[in-house]
């Protein structure tokens, strides 16, 4: 409940992005935060994350820096920093690939200063290349996009098929933008530069 108002209420803000994710209680809202600090080539991970989450993270920041140009981002932003990636709830245990996508953007967003739109949710793994690869829990990621106010959701293109096998009624209100690359997906979720 307390998501739904944060996503619905929230502006769009630098290094913060928006994530759909399965649990056990089904499809949740999540938000993953990036900061950057000065430092030493540290990369800091909190909220009660899982060792697959973990390595989410790791490829998200070595497809960062190999990408910097694409992005235009200084090649050496992490020579002299540290970054901290963290998403809240800490008291619950987190893990999974899914959260690849929206962690990956979080920093691109922060690397540019460019917000991200809070109103577009994801769910994607990400692998060193930059694809985009699919994701489980579709239906239910979708049910709670729609309940936290949720107006954009991006999917791997290879989920293309489970969304079009949903009823119409459970896809109603929600745009849904399906992707092979994460490069396509820049523009989607965050606001021009």
């Amino acid at each position: 409940r307390r998501f739904s108002h944060e996503v619905a209420e929230a502006g769009n803000q630098i290094g913060v992005t928006t994530g759909l994710v399965w649990t056990e209680f089904g499809g949740e809202v999540i938000f993953v935060e990036a900061s950057r600090m000065r430092g030493q080539r540290q990369l800091i991970l909190t909220g009660s994350l899982g060792d697959v989450l973990r390595e989410s993270a790791q490829t998200a920041l070595s497809y960062v820096r190999s990408h910097a140009d694409r992005f235009k981002i200084d090649p050496d932003f992490f020579s002299d920093s540290d970054l901290h990636i963290h998403i809240p709830a800490g008291a619950i245990p987190k893990d999974g690939p899914s959260a690849g996508l929206t962690i990956t953007l979080a920093l691109i967003s922060l690397l540019t200063a460019r917000p991200a739109r809070r109103n577009v949710a994801l769910s994607g793994e990400i692998t060193l290349s930059g694809r985009v690869l699919p994701v489980a829990g579709v239906r239910e990621k979708i049910l709670a996009a729609q309940r936290a106010g949720v107006s954009v959701v991006v999917f791997p293109a290879k989920n293309e098929v489970d969304v079009a096998s949903l009823p119409p009624e459970v896809k109603e209100g929600l745009e849904v933008v399906f992707a092979e690359d994460l490069s396509a997906l820049v523009d989607v979720v965050l606001v021009p530069g």
